[in-house]
């Protein structure tokens, strides 16, 4: 079982071809497939050939109501708040971010953050998938000193340990990888990052 997460395209779409060109038993989009939910039915139809088994999520730059609404029109699975079973892990789902200043359309609260976070709790083993980064972490590192993630988000890692978190959002960090806890974490970036199943149980 191979799963693939990709980020941040922004209308990117030899970016989302190349994502989609590689072989995957389910494809997550951990948000922003596009910018100000500006084009989302041409990356819509670039998706629906890996139907059904791509899941989207919103990231900052589109509303839970304009992924769900794409997803029912291509044939795709909106992910947001939501989640599902593979290789015998709970694999869920949480768009949007923590407040920025841009006022994009996917923003939560830190508490709003938390309260929707918590529902995935009990869910073990958990894969988490996030559009935001986990605060103080390389993921989340903007440049020098600066992070920009969640601390509601990290809260949750740091008290829940899933087995593995990926998420995106903050372009500088793409690429990072981090071990937290227990937790093996990713900010994946338009290239995606594929964990295999088998290689896992071998």
């Amino acid at each position: 079982m191979r799963l693939l997460v990709f980020s941040d395209i922004h209308g990117d779409l030899a970016a989302l071809e190349r994502a989609l060109a590689q072989e995957a038993d389910y494809y997550i989009a951990a948000g922003d497939l596009v910018s100000w939910s500006r084009g989302l039915d041409r990356v819509g139809e670039m998706l629906r050939r890996r139907s059904p088994r791509v899941w989207v999520l919103p990231g900052n730059h589109e509303s839970d109501q304009a992924i769900a609404e794409m997803c029912a029109r291509h044939g795709l699975n909106a992910f947001h708040r939501q989640s599902f079973e593979a290789a015998g892990y709970h694999i869920a789902g949480l768009g949007y971010s923590n407040p920025t200043p841009f006022g994009t359309p996917g923003e939560y609260s830190e508490r709003e953050i938390e309260k929707r976070l918590a529902a995935f709790a009990p869910l073990k083993p958990l894969i988490l998938v996030c559009h935001c980064p986990p605060k103080d972490t390389p993921l989340d590192q903007a440049s020098d000193g600066v992070h920009l993630g969640s601390s509601a988000v990290r809260a949750f890692i740091d008290r829940s340990q899933p087995a593995y978190f990926f998420c995106g959002h903050i372009h500088e960090a793409h690429g990072a990888t981090a071990t937290i806890g227990q937790t093996r974490a990713w900010n994946v970036g338009k290239k995606g990052v594929v964990l295999d199943f088998g290689k896992l149980d071998a």
